[in-house]
């Protein structure tokens, strides 16, 4: 085994006790004067003060009392991003009861089996819609009293009800794996590893100064991890519930943070350069001489050189021509960008770099509290996921599996001792399931899940995500997956944006075969796509092969496409 980060001590904490209560109490104390929320009404975008959005909390905590919910109990919730999520994940945990949270787009029996085997006894919910999907299915439910939904959630109040202490060791919240194979499995994750997670989101945000755009699920760990650290370093969180209006936000809320999903940094940067080459003749001529000035201004500020006169010069006309205009489109005051959940491409990284907003690349998992290393906006590096976080330990496994100890690392898995057990090393290391590689200063590059790791019939090793991101980096490609698991070559799958092929005017079976010869170019003859089909649609959601976090389910686009597969290989 190769041992790898030096960090591990800071397990200190600035809170009485690690536990989420003590986060936010400690939040509401503060008596910042800038807003704790931001919300989106039919009026209009609203603030929230850190006193209303206090009250608010207690409410509902005495509310949950009032109504019988006790520590340890688990409650519901399914609903998009909003604040009434928000509270509610404040105000369950402040009382010691448990919060799972449900995506909405979950089917009604997934719902059903998350609220079967976390024993839900009440479950809030955002609308009639997800009300009548979980009444479908509650006579499987034998444990779940009441549906509330979130119009009544000003009936749900209570007095003088004492909640029972809350220790750093007790379990926060159940969150439920996405379940890219296999059914979701529970991650305990305690209030110390949820706090410990927050108090570590130190090199990202500035305090009351930041706005923090949010619309990822509430039900991940990386929206949780974002929302309580907003709150511990007295950041302002905008909230969006609709993915579809993120533009709109960006506009009304202005935001400095934008945490996402490597899919909506593709799209961005995938729009901006699809703009320029639709524009055609000098406008066409100009964006593409902008981009290369500003690849190449980034290079060098990368790599801690000067950037000589001339250049500097030519990116600061890049900068007026073009790069303003892509900044006002997001708000205006982007400065921070953080990409979780999937490698993004080192071009769409200098592409944002040239905007003068940097996007950086964290690493972490559900049963990591979202926390492992992440790249610091004075110290990055592009292509790796940064340094370990402050009181982190990571080393690897001899096949490259990526281990942690770390205060952020869940209590295991609900119900389940064995794939607890499994997810261990003897002498208590958690198995990320994680290839990496990890240099002599600390930098971790996670190079592909362990069980999506192709092995082709002749015995090579090939990490399809490489592949996949090269495809994807082009404007053409909305999405790829890699196949070529016990297969004799590597073949791939490919979907296309129809905007952008349109604009070539041009066969799409000759754009992507181009396409392919320039990700083969610097690539070993083992590793190169032999061949491609163009499928006639994107992935989904709704197909079951997306996950809610946009994360491919490989064995359900498998099984979807077995026949175009054999095709590549007859």
């Amino acid at each position: 085994m190769s041992t790898a980060s030096p960090t591990a001590p800071p397990s200190e904490s600035p809170l009485e006790t690690r536990t989420t209560r003590a986060l936010w109490e400690r939040s509401v104390a503060q008596g910042w004067t800038t807003p704790a929320y931001f919300e989106e009404g039919p009026d209009g975008w609203r603030e929230i003060s850190w006193s209303e959005a206090g009250e608010r909390v207690d409410h509902l905590a005495q509310g949950l009392l009032a109504r019988g919910v006790r520590k340890g109990d688990a409650v519901a919730v399914v609903s998009r991003t909003r604040l009434e999520w928000i509270l509610l994940d404040w105000a369950i945990m402040s009382i010691g009861a448990v919060v799972v949270g449900l995506y909405p787009t979950n089917t009604a029996s997934e719902c059903a089996y998350i609220l079967g085997h976390s024993e839900a006894v009440l479950a809030f919910v955002e609308d009639d819609v997800q009300r009548e999907k979980l009444e479908s299915v509650r006579g499987e439910l034998p444990a779940l009293r009441e549906i509330i939904g979130f119009d009544e959630l000003a009936e749900v109040r209570g007095e003088g009800r004492e909640a029972e202490p809350v220790g750093e060791d007790d379990v926060a919240t159940l969150i439920y794996t996405s379940g890219t194979t296999g059914p979701p499995k529970g991650c305990m994750l305690t209030h110390k590893n949820l706090t410990t997670a927050a108090i570590r989101v130190k090199t990202h945000m500035e305090g009351t100064s930041d706005t923090v755009l949010l619309f990822l699920p509430m039900a991940h760990s990386f929206a949780r991890i974002c929302h309580q650290a907003a709150a511990y370093h007295g950041s302002t969180l905008a909230l969006c519930s609709d993915v579809a209006r993120v533009p709109e936000a960006l506009q009304h809320v202005k935001p400095t943070i934008l945490p996402a999903v490597p899919r909506v940094y593709e799209k961005i940067h995938a729009n901006a350069v699809g703009e320029i080459e639709r524009a055609g003749g000098a406008k066409r001529a100009i964006g593409r001489w902008a981009l290369g000035v500003g690849a190449r201004a980034s290079a060098r500020r990368r790599a801690g050189a000067a950037v000589p006169p001339l250049l500097r010069a030519q990116a600061a006309v890049a900068d007026k021509l073009v790069f303003s205009k892509v900044r006002e489109r997001l708000g205006g005051r982007l400065r921070l960008g953080v990409s979780g959940a999937a490698p993004l491409g080192v071009d769409v990284l200098e592409f944002f770099s040239s905007l003068n907003m940097l996007v950086i690349e964290g690493y972490g998992l559900t049963e990591t509290s979202s926390s492992l290393s992440v790249n610091d906006p004075d110290d990055y590096r592009f292509g790796t996921v940064g340094h370990a976080v402050d009181g982190c330990q990571i080393k690897l496994d001899g096949d490259g599996e990526i281990l942690v100890k770390s205060d952020t690392v869940f209590a295991g898995y609900y119900k389940d001792p064995e794939a607890t057990r499994a997810a261990f090393t003897d002498d208590g290391w958690f198995r990320t399931g994680d290839v990496g590689e990890l240099d002599e200063n600390g930098w971790l590059k996670i190079t592909d899940r362990k069980k999506d790791l192709i092995i082709t019939a002749g015995g090579k090793n090939i990490a399809p995500q490489n592949l996949e991101n090269a495809l994807k980096s082009s404007r053409f490609v909305s999405q790829a997956l890699v196949v070529g698991d016990r297969r004799p070559y590597v073949t791939a799958l490919i979907t296309l944006d129809p905007t952008e092929v349109a604009s070539a005017d041009r066969d799409p079976q000759e754009v992507v075969q181009e396409l392919v010869d320039d990700v083969n170019r610097d690539r070993v003859r083992v590793e190169q796509i032999k061949r491609f089909t163009i499928l006639p649609r994107d992935f989904t959601q709704e197909a079951g092969e997306l996950t809610p976090t946009l994360k491919l389910r490989r064995k359900v686009v498998h099984e979807h496409f077995a026949e175009e597969i054999e095709k590549l290989y007859e």
